[in-house]
């Protein structure tokens, strides 16, 4: 098998950079699955924790909004495009490697922390080091798969965000039982940490060996050129280069980072305060509180994000260029209804099945708006065009929907337990507005792809 040559790595510096075998692809896309799993259990940890946070910390759900969603993205957004530059021009799996170890350490020490700004600041940190992960692992991808396996390509590493936070649930609650069940705990140097603290340390550490194995068995696949390019002519941009080509085409970048912004907004307007939701308005402890959220999430989102792959993939053979943006509309359209319905259910199997429905057709963008992403740039544009998708998703979709609907709990309903009907319209109403941006720019993308395809 012929793997991409590079100097520091182990195994996959044997070989030379010539063309990469498909079972090596699926090897690279199975570990950037990996790595995304553990950065989605590190993300999502938190928002089981909320309880024990704001009683320890003195916060409320618009703080705590903060330190969830602000206090990652901000770093997240501001770091992403640098670290573009450098995966768009530098060996990627090496960016992804130093990505991982960062985020690990970093979601450790959110476990030291003491007072809402210095969890504000670790968050910060797992934020920059996740902002390495997705536009070089996404460029790596695309570079590794032909057009038309890329869209189930990128819902194979794309299901790894909801294995993540299904297993942030899942395991996040069970690590918590056991936590509060040793109590607080007295440790040289850093003095006594309380259940919600060893948390961290206990889910963060793990990561530091997915770092290991992704520097020493991944190497950085050959870079494709465009069509109308010359052989060997794979060019760098620079960001400013590369804000003119958006410039040219504000259309269709518009239309994609709005649309598929919103519809992460509601995505995460949802996954943020379902925990919340469920020990507020049911009485369930965090233990079987991400239980039953850990299944939904395992099952539900992730047979969606394998959906929307598998849909794009099946519009793209019979003829349609836009296939990622409709598939990402039909997810839209899905979610509308079940999220505006799921809180007014007064049974909790009920309600649960409702807002499984939501969170399925919720996960459709993930692997779409990635896939269109590929089509919409040059090669060595790709991860640049990614980070600044990202700090758009980042800034709408976690910020806003963590955010806004700690905003309406606090300040329309003024009652924590009417956190699901906040949930329920900022998702219905983010769900809408994504899928009419998508319609909008259908037409424009078309003619994005076409003008990219001739690029180096």
């Amino acid at each position: 098998m012929t793997v991409p040559a590079r100097a520091s790595a182990g195994p996959a510096s044997a070989a030379d950079a010539g063309t990469v075998s498909l079972g090596y692809a699926w090897y690279t896309v199975f570990l950037c699955m990996v790595a995304y799993v553990f950065s989605f259990i590190d993300r999502q940890i938190i928002t089981l924790l909320i309880d024990p946070i704001r009683a320890d910390l003195g916060i409320s759900d618009t703080r705590f909004s903060l330190v969830h969603g602000l206090a990652f993205s901000i770093f997240y957004a501001l770091m992403g495009l640098p670290i573009a530059r450098l995966a768009d021009n530098r060996s990627r799996p090496l960016l992804i490697a130093a990505g991982i170890f960062l985020w690990s350490i970093a979601t450790a020490v959110c476990g030291l922390a003491r007072n809402f700004w210095q969890l504000f600041a670790a968050r910060m940190a797992v934020g920059c080091g996740e902002a390495a992960l997705s536009p070089a692992a996404y460029s790596m991808i695309c570079d590794s798969f032909p057009k038309s396996q890329l869209g189930r390509a990128l819902a194979v590493y794309s299901i790894g965000s909801f294995i993540g936070s299904g297993l942030a649930f899942l395991i996040g609650g069970t690590v918590i039982d056991l936590m509060q069940r040793l109590g607080p705990q007295t440790f040289p140097l850093v003095g006594t940490l309380v259940p919600w603290q060893l948390t961290f340390f206990m889910v963060g550490l793990p990561g530091v060996l997915v770092a290991a194995l992704f520097f020493f068995t991944v190497g950085d696949p050959p870079r494709k050129a465009g069509v109308g390019a010359a052989a060997g002519a794979v060019r760098s941009y620079s960001i400013a280069q590369v804000l003119g080509y958006l410039a040219s085409h504000r259309g269709t970048f518009t239309a994609h980072y709005a649309g598929f912004g919103f519809l992460a907004l509601a995505m995460f307007a949802l996954l943020s305060w379902s925990p919340a939701y469920l020990m507020r308005n049911f009485g369930l402890s965090m233990r079987d509180t991400g239980l039953y959220l850990g299944v939904i999430v395992l099952v539900g989102n992730s047979a969606g994000v394998l959906s929307s792959g598998w849909l794009a993939d099946w519009l793209m053979r019979r003829g349609y260029e836009d296939a990622p943006l409709r598939a990402g509309m039909i997810g839209g359209l899905g979610v509308i209804v079940p999220a505006a319905l799921f809180a007014s259910i007064p049974d909790m199997v009920t309600s649960l099945a409702v807002l499984a429905l939501a969170l399925y057709f919720s996960s459709f963008p993930i692997a779409t708006s990635a896939a269109a992403l590929q089509l919409m740039a040059p090669n060595r544009m790709r991860a640049q065009v990614t980070a600044l998708f990202f700090l758009s998703m980042n800034l709408l979709g976690i910020t806003g929907g963590a955010t806004l609907v700690a905003l309406c709990t606090d300040y329309v309903f003024a009652d924590d337990r009417a956190v699901g009907y906040s949930m329920a319209i900022i998702a219905a109403l983010a769900g809408l507005a994504g899928t009419v941006l998508l319609a909008w720019g259908l037409g424009r993308y078309r003619r994005t792809v076409a003008a990219a395809g001739t690029m180096a």
